[in-house]
């Protein structure tokens, strides 16, 4: 890196301490995007694992925190525990968005083994060490709306076509304390105070491009629009109660 001006060090340095990645695949990625840090993120995520997870270690891990047939609750508790993570961490939601889990505190032998070769580890040591850049993956806008997508099935109850209020509070203020979106708290007190029930996928989907395209002023929103009635009745008690 001596070659390197300081201004180009410094974002092979950031990029590697976001990313886990190595010099050498940093300043690949780097030249890739013309040394724009977003754009080399872009193009860092969208190349296929390299690493080969070995198979019987990950089988040797599976069997370490599974219970009789999958990895339930305590395994799940004592993974957090190995990674020194709390359970309630956004990463943990991004490692089962890698596993394509279909059910919170669940992993079934092949989620969790298919998981961990797409994120590239074998071990939990490994899978410690990758943990800058799996949150970094919530700085990526496709990524973080996969990954909001993915949390409304993970999320709901089995057997549940919508999800429980309390539950989906939860999932958008864990979600949406990434990406700052002033009115998450004004948006989860209408809904105790004025909805009081379960949420259905396309209210969960429609918010999101309500955060995405209405700034917090409202000042663009369109009262003709096509949004569903519980956003329509959001900005309406926004309006009520001099919020927006």
């Amino acid at each position: 890196m001596h070659k390197l001006g300081r201004g180009s060090r410094d974002k092979v340095q950031q990029f590697m301490a976001i990313t886990g990645a190595s010099e050498k695949a940093a300043l690949q990625a780097l030249k890739a995007s013309d040394w724009h840090l977003e754009g080399a993120f872009d193009v860092f995520y969208s190349q296929p694992q390299i690493a080969v997870a070995n198979t019987r270690h990950l089988e040797e891990l599976y069997n370490r925190y599974k219970d009789a047939d999958m990895i339930m609750v305590e395994g799940i508790s004592q993974i957090c525990n190995d990674l020194q993570v709390d359970p309630q961490d956004i990463v943990m939601l991004v490692i089962s968005w890698h596993m394509k889990a279909s059910t919170m505190c669940e992993f079934t032998r092949q989620e969790f083994i298919g998981g961990l070769q797409s994120i590239g580890v074998d071990s939990i040591e490994k899978l410690q060490a990758k943990l800058p850049s799996l949150r970094a993956e919530l700085k990526d806008d496709q990524k973080f709306h996969e990954i909001y997508n993915f949390a409304f099935a993970w999320a709901r109850e089995k057997g549940q076509k919508s999800l429980a209020l309390e539950t989906a509070i939860g999932m958008w203020q864990l979600l949406f304390a990434e990406r700052s979106w002033p009115l998450i708290d004004y948006w989860c007190q209408f809904l105790q105070v004025r909805h009081n029930k379960a949420i259905s996928r396309d209210t969960w989907a429609q918010l999101l491009e309500f955060v995405k395209t209405i700034d917090p002023q409202l000042t663009n929103y369109d009262e003709e629009g096509a949004w569903p009635y519980l956003i329509d009745e959001f900005v309406d008690y926004l309006k009520e109660n001099g919020l927006a």
